[in-house]
């Protein structure tokens, strides 16, 4: 439920934000601008900006990206939004989030376009781990993403597909360190341009196991 004294002990940019709905929802953007986000200082990153509802993150040299630093969940929670290549070859989605104490990134469309999963497991990146899956993703389609956290479990599905379900119990979770600046929430591309819609989340019960 949404804590008002809870929210006017936060920073402005979060205390602005709308309340959640009737199932826990809240929007993580306000629809209008980037207020409560900041353009991520990987050196090289393309300019980001709001158009039509849409964050859209041009393609830089390398990464490029968002982050927030609201009040957000560390665990026990569920993302979800709508992610589309616009120009570039590359992933398209590359959110991190926490973990607990830990960070990870969900990726979409990596290493030349089609490589999703987790970065990272145990040291393996999502190219080697056993989230490892492959996508063909059209370039000006929006994709329906999903992320699950729960305390011992993350999940992750493109539209109905779920491309990730593994037991985080004994891993060793951590970011690759090209994107460590994107933390504690943030979005990357990697030389491509993305646009970005309908980024919510909500808070979900701990589990009973």
């Amino acid at each position: 439920t949404y804590d008002a004294r809870a929210a006017e002990d936060q920073p402005k940019a979060v205390a602005s934000e709308t309340a959640a709905d009737k199932d826990g929802w809240k929007s993580l953007f306000n629809g209008k601008d980037l207020e409560g986000w900041k353009v991520t200082d990987f050196g090289g990153e393309g300019e980001v900006f709001f158009e039509e509802g849409a964050v859209v993150i041009s393609q830089g040299s390398d990464l490029s990206g968002i982050h927030t630093e609201q009040e957000l969940p560390k665990c026990n929670y569920e993302v979800q939004f709508e992610a589309q290549r616009v120009a570039g070859n590359d992933f398209f989605t590359g959110l991190t989030f926490p973990v607990k104490d830990s960070h990870c990134s969900l990726i979409v469309g990596g290493w030349g376009g089609g490589i999703c999963g987790l970065s990272s497991l145990s040291g393996m990146d999502a190219s080697e781990n056993e989230t490892t899956s492959y996508g063909d993703f059209e370039k000006g389609r929006w994709y329906k993403i999903r992320l699950v956290v729960t305390d011992d479990n993350i999940s992750a599905w493109i539209d109905d597909k779920q491309i990730v379900d593994v037991d985080t119990t004994g891993q060793r979770i951590s970011t690759r360190f090209e994107v460590d600046r994107s933390k504690p929430f943030g979005f990357a591309t990697w030389q491509t341009t993305a646009k970005l819609r309908d980024v919510k989340l909500r808070p979900l019960p701990k589990s009973d196991k």
